[in-house]
């Protein structure tokens, strides 16, 4: 860009040549996902009357059940349930696993101590009020090892010992520094709870991670896995809502929570969100691709300028998700605040951390998105606690990643 200093437009392509081969893989993954995607909706026989939506009951919504085989074939489960009653990803968690766990019943996270809105579900922070602690809900966690690995040694004598009635595994980092997970990590940790409890509901947490890789984990062994569809799969074109694939057993249980017994899926109307669910999940492995390959670049740009980035521009990723480490206050909020200065929405605001609901910490947030705190857009966040890191995510398409991200370099090195 011209506006760049010539230090800078240099960097800039060395970077680009550098990371070349990097972003080719990308592009294989999105015509892998592209084609997968293309022919559930040709299996399906998509029509154009499924795109209207309902209201009232929602009864009879074509559109809706459609979208639900579809949801099905693409993450090769026996049902979905794909629902705009869904606020958010945490709800939509929260949902599946009141759904399936009674009073008595244990919750596990084998991948560490879950994300802090997630915590606020269980009953591990915040008042408890409607918590899965204040129905009788247990929980218990496997610490990572220090390299922020599973430590399998510890999760097989805490399965063989406790036999909980379901098991996490939290796919992307959350607000920690550890690196996610890979379907290639997950596959191993499914096998250690088939052969300790084999009782056991292996639930995934999918966040972030739709179509960044060419698997999903419920090819592996996953009875059930959940996301939001303001993240990858409603492709930024979603305005709201969630999906939960697995054992449909497991489904017709998380329904009958989200409505109520004897209702269950049968009725929530879609409004006017079909065709944003038809056509973002459509266009989803192209913008998640284009997003994963702005991280690529704000990994390398920003280890280039000696920040502290993980992961880095050449190693495997699972999802959207880069994190920058600062260790210092005052430089994660002029890095947010640079990261605003380039969005196209609120470009003007200045964030400031504040409160927010879920987070025990005070968050700084840099979203400037067309959909309120859709992470499938191009923004970057954290809570106000050492070591002081952002954690960046999404991105419509790469130029404009590319564009914000060394605008913001170009703000806080060069000038």
């Amino acid at each position: 860009m011209n506006n760049w200093p010539e230090k800078l437009q240099q960097i800039v392509a060395e970077i680009d040549q550098e990371i070349a081969p990097q972003l080719a893989k990308i592009d294989q993954n999105i015509l892998f996902n592209q084609n997968k995607v293309l022919q559930a909706f040709k299996d399906k026989a998509v029509a154009e009357s499924d795109l209207i939506g309902s209201t009232g009951y929602g009864s009879d919504d074509s559109g809706r059940d459609k979208l639900d085989r579809i949801y099905a074939q693409i993450f090769h489960t026996e049902d979905a349930l794909v629902r705009s009653q869904f606020v958010s990803g945490t709800h939509t968690l929260a949902t599946a696993m009141a759904g399936n766990l009674l009073p008595g019943d244990e919750l596990m996270y084998l991948t560490g101590m879950p994300y802090d809105t997630l915590q606020q579900v269980i009953g591990i922070a915040g008042d408890g009020r409607g918590s899965l602690k204040q129905y009788g809900v247990k929980f218990s966690y496997v610490e990572l090892l220090s390299d922020g690995s599973v430590d399998f040694e510890a999760a097989r004598k805490l399965l063989r010992e406790h036999q909980p009635k379901m098991v996490v595994i939290q796919r992307s980092r959350g607000y920690n520094t550890r690196a996610s997970f890979t379907v290639a990590k997950i596959k191993p940790m499914i096998a250690l709870i088939r052969e300790v409890s084999p009782e056991s509901i292996v639930f995934v947490d999918n966040c972030y991670g739709e179509f960044s890789e060419q698997h999903e984990p419920t090819e592996f062994g996953a009875d059930l896995m959940a996301g939001s569809l303001i993240k990858n799969a409603g492709g930024g074109l979603a305005k709201i809502g969630g999906y939960v694939v697995g054992k449909h057993e497991l489904i017709e249980n998380t329904a009958a929570r989200l409505t109520a017994g004897g209702i269950g899926r049968e009725e929530g109307a879609s409004l006017n969100n079909n065709l944003d669910y038809f056509e973002g999940l459509f266009i989803s492995p192209s913008v998640t691709g284009n997003a994963i390959k702005g991280a690529i670049y704000s990994s390398a740009l920003l280890a280039r300028m000696g920040l502290e980035v993980s992961p880095k521009w050449n190693e495997d990723r699972t999802d959207l998700i880069q994190t920058v480490i600062f260790h210092d206050k005052d430089k994660m909020i002029r890095f947010a605040k640079a990261l605003q200065e380039n969005s196209p929405i609120n470009s003007f605001v200045d964030p400031i951390p504040s409160n927010d609901t879920g987070y025990e910490d005070q968050v700084i947030m840099a979203d400037g998105s067309f959909i309120e705190g859709a992470s499938i857009e191009f923004s970057g966040d954290g809570p106000i606690r050492p070591p002081y890191a952002l954690y960046m995510q999404g991105g419509l398409t790469y130029a404009h990643v590319k564009i914000a991200i060394t605008n913001a370099v170009n703000e806080l090195f060069f000038k």
